[in-house]
């Protein structure tokens, strides 16, 4: 759809709700914006169980996570 079509399309709607649709616009902004941001991983947790490296094969490790949990 081209801006134009939006235009006239908002155009030929009342103020309030013109107003509603804006409001609806910017809905859909934050929206994905804030989806956008929850995309990103965080590996702040890389390497915390470093120490356990010498002491545990993966699946001790496996095990030890069902036991924290």
């Amino acid at each position: 759809m081209n801006i134009e079509k939006i235009k006239n399309k908002m155009n030929a709607l009342p103020p309030n709700l013109q107003r509603d649709v804006v409001d609806y616009i910017d809905f859909l902004t934050n929206k994905y914006q804030h989806s956008k941001k929850e995309q990103h991983f965080n590996f702040a947790w890389e390497g915390g169980l470093s120490d356990l490296k010498n002491k545990c094969n993966s699946v001790e490790l496996q095990h030890k996570a069902m036991e924290w949990r």
